[in-house]
């Protein structure tokens, strides 16, 4: 009886936790099959099939449209192969447009695709109907290497781009990504460039165990929204040695997303780091587990930021760290606003995201503006468990000042701007 009871109790429970149809994020598929592996090497497996995406008829002119020719060797590859193979793009010019590269594949894993080539999207934004160019999902083991390049040739459609942070409500039709990865485990994108997308550079969202490394994203400082990595429901995602300048956030983070480690990044120009914009959904996943190091931001518009809507929807960003950070002619480097589009003299009410503990140390380097840190909070609740210590940033001769509402921080070390009043 007492089995029973509890058994009746564990479903009840379950359903309650369920009532609110919140979306799941995705449970790390088995072991980590990079673990212990040199990523970086590339080698050719014994026996492994080379699937040539000019043997099904693309041609390397970059005016002939070669989707059907990649689909066509996508299939090939992934559900009419069981041993090694790998696709190539080899080198030439390669006009394609929207397209899914869509798993789980029959062929060995981490399924590898080789781009040596120039690949370019169409233009016409009419044949995105499906929302990204390059999408890749539900694969267990993923590969993309080769030094070669995406160019999203964004430029026609940026006039069409619409602001979806501005909005006043979460409908919005962005412009397509160049890369989309979903519900994929076991993914290494590495050595490739991206160029001028016409919305995001790469979109990560339900995936697990991901590496970015080694990666170009480029696009000119006033393309409108072309972030360069934005990463949502998401677990263990690790970026190293990435270099971004482009219109918008070199990396964005929002909801769902947890184990994030972020290395040598070179960030510039653009709008910095980004964790938010946060409260903007309903059911909100919480932001957990930050870790951002030994990167550089050059001409940025903002440095380190953590920013959530006010009046909309509760959320939660925690276990945050941002080190060893220079920074050059940054005009807002270390910012957290929960007044997000409501600034100066916010009237609406607070923002209903919990913050907390998010670490700032040894940020030096230059700024644009005399407000070097700036930590506005909900005053609902506060941010807690900040700390801010050893910065170091200069505005010329003139003093840098720091500024706090509804936050108490706990400051250490040097301190140029000196502690909150």
């Amino acid at each position: 009886m007492a089995i029973a009871k509890s058994a009746v109790l564990i479903l009840l429970f379950a359903l309650v936790c369920n009532a609110n149809g919140a979306p799941k994020l995705p449970r790390i598929a088995g072991p980590d099959m990079f673990k212990n592996k040199n990523v970086a090497k590339d080698v050719l497996l014994p026996g492994e099939q080379i699937i040539n995406v000019m043997d099904f008829g693309a041609k390397p002119d970059g005016r002939f449209d070669c989707t059907q020719a990649f689909m066509d060797a996508w299939q090939k590859l992934c559900h009419q192969t069981t041993g090694p193979a790998r696709l190539l793009i080899p080198e030439g010019r390669f006009l394609v447009s929207s397209m899914y590269f869509s798993g789980p594949c029959t062929c060995q894993t981490p399924v590898t695709i080789q781009v040596k080539g120039y690949v370019m999207a169409t233009t016409d934004i009419s044949e995105y109907e499906n929302g990204d160019w390059l999408m890749f999902e539900k694969h267990n083991g993923l590969k993309i290497i080769g030094g070669g390049t995406f160019d999203g040739q964004g430029k026609k459609s940026w006039e069409y781009s619409e602001n979806c942070e501005s909005g006043a409500d979460s409908v919005c039709a962005r412009n397509p990504s160049s890369l989309f990865f979903s519900d994929s485990s076991n993914v290494v994108v590495q050595g490739i460039r991206t160029a001028n997308p016409k919305g995001f550079h790469i979109f990560v969202t339900k995936c697990t165990n991901v590496r970015l490394r080694k990666l170009k994203l480029v696009a000119p400082e006033t393309s409108p929204n072309t972030d360069g990595i934005h990463v949502s429901h998401s677990d263990t995602v690790i970026m190293s040695r990435n270099t971004i300048a482009t219109g918008d956030d070199c990396i964005s983070m929002i909801q769902g997303v947890k184990n994030v480690f972020i290395n040598r990044l070179k960030c510039g120009p653009g709008h910095g780091i980004s964790i938010g914009s946060l409260g903007k959904y309903q059911n909100e996943e919480e932001v957990r587990g930050i870790r951002i190091q030994n990167c550089s931001l050059i001409n940025t518009t903002n440095g380190l930021r953590v920013k959530a809507w006010p009046d909309r929807f509760a959320g939660a960003a925690s276990d945050i760290s941002f080190s060893n950070i220079n920074m050059q002619n940054v005009r807002n480097p270390i910012i957290i606003d929960q007044e997000y589009e409501c600034y100066p003299d916010c009237k609406k009410k607070p923002s209903l995201v919990r913050i907390q503990n998010v670490h700032f140390q040894n940020v030096k380097g230059t700024t644009t503006s005399p407000l070097a840190v700036d930590l506005r909070c909900s005053k609902l609740f506060g941010c807690q468990g900040v700390t801010v210590r050893d910065i170091d940033l200069k505005f010329g001769d003139a003093p840098t000042t720091s500024r706090c509402v509804n936050t108490q921080p706990l400051f250490a070390g040097l301190l140029m701007p000196p502690a909150c009043a």
